[in-house]
């Protein structure tokens, strides 16, 4: 039969969002997890629909989403970045409650998975996905489950270094890029909030893995060793995957690594 692909649509505010729920072949051997994804800022999940696939490939139910108010993936609006900032972590609960749905409906032979103490929720995405994900590891949803972040090109550049984004060369490609999301993601204002965030993250406790190319542009030498080393000093377990050929505009490249180290983690 191959993998399933279902389409659905999550819930945000007042709107809704597009997803797509990856299902393994049934003859496969059906893994005792979930893979959640989501994509970067001012892109679309078909950035990287080759995580999944890689993943039902090894057994692995998934579902990607495309955050709400980028405009490649949906014509869904954005009504503040307050609303964004609270409500886009919380897509990863609404995946989560769909893709259990799908996979007892189709897997009613497995549905004893979701009470197993081994099943495990890798949560994740690109840049600004994988910083959502960070902060959706820790909701009520995924409390009962073991958990692992999966966080792609994504850092913080150490203090008083000229990020990329403050460049003129890189401002003068936004004029395009600002205008596939909504106004109230306009890149003056999320910029600004995404480096905050960064800074300000509070998460213990969790087991991460941030894949960064050593080519990544965006998030510099060494922006995922200074993003990595302030959430170990929180209390997280983080390890860290530096391949040398991982462009940030090029996140489909992450699906090898994404693979081998949940495979290597004992998820695939």
């Amino acid at each position: 039969m191959g993998i399933q692909l279902h389409k659905i649509k999550l819930p945000y505010a007042k709107t809704e969002t597009h997803a797509l729920i990856f299902l393994p072949d049934p003859a496969s051997e059906v893994k005792k997890g979930f893979g959640i994804f989501t994509h970067g800022f001012t892109s679309h999940k078909g950035s990287i629909l080759n995580w999944p696939v890689r993943l039902a490939e090894e057994g692995l139910a998934c579902i990607l989403f495309d955050l709400p108010g980028h405009y490649l993936g949906n014509y869904s609006e954005v009504e503040s970045l307050e609303e964004f900032i609270s409500e886009a972590p919380k897509l990863f609960a609404h995946a989560m409650s769909e893709l259990k749905n799908s996979f007892t409906e189709h897997f009613p032979l497995y549905d004893h998975y979701l009470d197993d103490s081994d099943f495990t929720v890798a949560l994740g995405g690109h840049s600004l996905g994988a910083l959502l994900s960070l902060h959706a590891i820790s909701l009520p949803a995924f409390h009962s489950y073991k958990r692992i972040g999966i966080c792609v090109g994504l850092g913080m550049p150490p203090e008083g270094v000229t990020h990329l984004f403050d460049t003129p060369f890189y401002k003068s490609t936004l004029q395009v890029r600002a205008q596939l999301v909504s106004p109230a993601l306009n890149p003056d204002v999320v910029f600004p909030w995404i480096k905050k965030d960064k800074e300000e993250l509070e998460l213990s406790g969790e087991r991460l893995h941030f894949i960064t190319g050593e080519d990544d542009l965006v998030v510099g030498k060494t922006g995922t060793e200074q993003l990595v080393e302030s959430l170990r000093a929180k209390g997280n377990d983080v390890s860290i995957e530096k391949p040398a050929k991982l462009a940030h505009q090029l996140p489909e490249m992450a699906a090898a690594h994404v693979k081998k180290f949940l495979k290597d983690f004992g998820l695939l």
